[in-house]
């Protein structure tokens, strides 16, 4: 019999795994989000810009969410599937999933691009844009070549998990650090040399997106668990209701940013043009520019969080398709305590220095009521970060279990039904305090249903693992 590919996976260490998988995908997620915050740096800091462009930005920001949503739907999905079918040595079944991933990452990304380029103001208007004149105006400018690199950008965030469920997690990583490394490099050049403006953290980051999705195509030709041939690509419906529901947690744990940031951002402009101070246009825009710097330190830490979970997905899917469920039980385990570890760290740094973390953003070219706003915006708003890591890796996790269907619900419970609806509802009593009540009155409420299913979870891997002793 043939022997399976990746048997490494339910042999080796599992702490030696969870290193191997988790930290590549920990470091291509923390890059992919600090494109993003790497180009609002950047612009915080140009005199020109100013606080006018970080609320530009944080307005176009849910919308490259929006396409990684997509891209990682597929691409995670497609990466638990594959590593199942890896595990029951079924493999061409996995090289046709590979190949209907790629073929709709392309299709996706080519009609969401036009989505973007036709609608372009009224979906800036919808996430708040039209606070002011100069916001507008820079936004439409950064989302205007923004939308020219979303093919590039989905298909190199695709890739990213196909690639480590093919057994190359360094590989993944490396690539999107290349990307980044490049964003860094020619940002500053662009803002500040060339004094492109917004066009030029566009540029910046298109090229980012273009080098990772080159380096993605090489991988393609030097697959080691998978080959790829012609028939590889198509679009199969019966692989599709496969993998992609799979992928459909990784989807809501991305597009809730979405979500929240358009209730958030509609929040903040509504309640603050009742503020005695952000009711004043020249400080109009300080509460949206705040709170997306808020939201992008979350990203960060949900990206650590989702990475260690997302890294697990591999391993934990071939000990389930290989019947090793002691082996799948104790990796839960250690990915709990993880992620409970990463909340805590991110909670101690969020309340003992939020004035440097806004300090980094252009605090000293601002008034003080953007220093002080920030300053009880990162207190408030992320206060129960732990709880929030705890629920995004058990919901993460629960895909590779075959749990798809539950765990796309509960997240569509805590993501839209919570984390919208509270940030609509707060905001009528409490005012602008009340969006920031909104995200620890949503995780303490999520965490009671975690909790839940985390003891259910055991409960099943025992009884499965007992089974098969």
């Amino acid at each position: 019999m043939e022997e399976k590919a990746n048997k490494f996976l339910e042999e080796e260490k599992l702490g030696t795994l969870i290193r191997k998988y988790s930290v590549p995908c920990i470091i291509s997620l923390l890059v992919a989000a600090l494109y993003n915050i790497v180009d609002q740096i950047f612009i915080a800091n140009a005199s020109y810009l100013g606080s006018y462009g970080n609320a530009a930005n944080n307005a176009v920001f849910p919308l490259t969410i929006v396409a990684l949503s997509l891209a990682v739907m597929i691409g995670d999905g497609c990466c638990a599937y594959v590593s199942i079918l890896l595990g029951r040595n079924e493999k061409e079944d996995a090289h046709k999933s590979i190949g209907c991933a790629i073929v709709m990452v392309i299709v996706v990304s080519l009609i969401l691009t036009v989505l973007y380029a036709v609608f372009q103001n009224p979906i800036l208007t919808f996430f708040g844009a039209r606070v002011n004149e100069g916001t507008f105006s820079n936004a439409k400018e950064y989302f205007t070549f923004i939308t020219m690199g979303i093919p590039f950008y989905m298909f190199g965030q695709c890739l990213n998990p196909i690639i480590r469920s093919d057994g190359s997690p360094r590989f993944a990583m490396a690539s999107t650090v290349c990307g980044a490394i490049f964003n860094i490099i020619f940002d500053p050049i662009c803002i500040y040399g060339l004094h492109w403006g917004m066009m030029g953290a566009a540029v910046a980051t298109i090229g980012g997106q273009i080098l990772t999705a080159i380096l993605a195509i090489w991988y393609l030709f030097h697959m080691k668990a998978v080959k790829l041939e012609k028939k590889s690509f198509g679009i199969f419906p019966n692989l599709m209701r496969s993998f992609l529901p799979l992928g459909i947690t990784s989807f809501l744990s991305q597009i809730s940013i979405v979500a929240s940031m358009a209730a958030v951002n509609n929040m903040v402009v509504r309640y603050g043009a009742l503020d005695p101070i952000f009711g004043l246009e020249e400080y109009s825009q300080i509460p949206l520019a705040v709170l997306g710097i808020v939201m992008k330190f979350f990203q960060v830490v949900i990206s650590i969080s989702v990475g260690l979970a997302a890294g697990c997905i591999p391993v934990m899917g071939y000990n389930v398709g290989a019947k090793r469920s002691d082996r799948a039980l104790k990796l839960f385990q250690m990915l709990l305590i993880g992620e409970l570890i990463t909340g805590f760290v991110a909670l101690l740094i969020v309340e003992l220095f939020p004035t440097q973390l806004i300090g980094i953003f252009g605090a000293a070219n601002e008034s003080v009521y953007y220093t002080e706003f920030a300053v009880k915006s990162f207190r408030i708003y992320l206060c129960l970060l732990p709880l929030a890591t705890l629920n995004k890796g058990t919901f993460i996790c629960m895909q590779s279990l075959g749990k798809a269907a539950l765990s796309s619900s509960l997240s569509m419970i805590r993501e839209v039904v919570f984390g919208v609806g509270w940030a609509l509802i707060l905001p009528m009593f409490f005012g602008l305090n009340g969006v920031l009540y909104s995200m620890p009155v949503s995780d303490l409420l999520t965490t009671i249903i975690a909790v839940v299913m985390i003891l259910q979870i055991f409960k099943m891997l025992k009884a499965e693992s007992a089974a098969t002793a």
